[in-house]
């Protein structure tokens, strides 16, 4: 776990309670969510944890964090889909911490729609949870951060820019999120900053089956520095985004090994 770091920026009086920066992570019960979580809560932020269905690993990740700091995290139950629950979690947040300083937009389904196999079902759930979720959280979310001077991050994907075959939806949505991040900066300067995070090679899926294992060692050969990321250098450059980069907004920062650098990627899919 990282030493504790401190947010000049937002709160020069960590003595009082109320000056203490507020974060809600999405998808944040487990894997990289529950990383920036962690980074962030050592931090000294509150935090608040949404999830969809993992209810337990939320529970036993705000005790954890509770049981340090009494009163520092939440957890919050919402479809990301569902725009009445976004807007009833901001009010949530607001209600238990008086303030939002940032947001996280992580949450993400990521499978395969080969084309000529996508339904609306597929369109749905990627474009719902990729997309339209952050769309309208960060809509709930903006006037309590103007109000705070805080900011966004939205988790992208460096196949935003470079599809990979199979991915048509996923591509489509994880592009239409980039998009968004530099609409956002726009819409919500100069009082917030809106960037995003494009991860490369970082936490496979759970299901192999996504990317074997052959096809795990071919991505990890096309990045500079020949090795997987993990869940850690997204949460440090979460970290760095929300709380000490001040003049930075409207950017993408690509967290993939040097992949993105290559002007073409290997097909990692037949």
């Amino acid at each position: 776990m990282p030493a504790s770091f401190e947010f000049p920026h937002l709160c020069p009086a960590m003595t009082d309670p109320q000056s203490v920066p507020v974060v809600l992570i999405t998808g944040a019960a487990r894997r990289v969510g529950a990383a920036i979580a962690r980074r962030l809560h050592a931090g000294g932020a509150r935090v608040v944890l949404h999830y969809r269905s993992s209810s337990a690993e939320a529970a036993t990740l705000a005790a954890e964090f509770n049981g340090r700091r009494p009163g520092s995290a939440i957890a919050v139950q919402a479809g990301l889909d569902d725009k009445s629950a976004l807007e009833a979690m901001v009010a949530r947040c607001l209600e238990a911490f008086g303030r939002l300083d940032g947001l996280v937009n992580n949450a993400s389904s990521f499978f395969r729609t080969p084309l000529g196999q996508i339904d609306e079902r597929d369109w749905n759930e990627l474009m719902g949870s990729n997309l339209k979720g952050p769309l309208f959280l960060s809509q709930a979310a903006a006037p309590a951060l103007r109000a705070s001077g805080g900011g966004i991050v939205n988790i992208t994907d460096i196949h935003a820019n470079q599809p990979d075959r199979g991915y048509a939806t996923y591509t489509a949505a994880k592009a239409g999120l980039l998009g968004l991040t530099r609409a956002l900066a726009v819409e919500l300067a100069p009082e917030a900053r809106v960037n995003a995070v494009a991860p490369g090679p970082v936490e496979w899926p759970e299901d192999e089956a996504a990317f074997p294992l052959s096809a795990r060692a071919a991505i990890v050969a096309s990045t500079l520095l020949k090795r997987p990321g993990t869940a850690e250098d997204i949460a440090r450059t979460v970290q760095f985004l929300l709380f000490d980069a001040p003049y930075i907004t409207g950017q993408i920062i690509h967290v993939d090994g040097g992949r993105s650098a290559h002007l073409s990627l290997p097909d990692t899919t037949e």
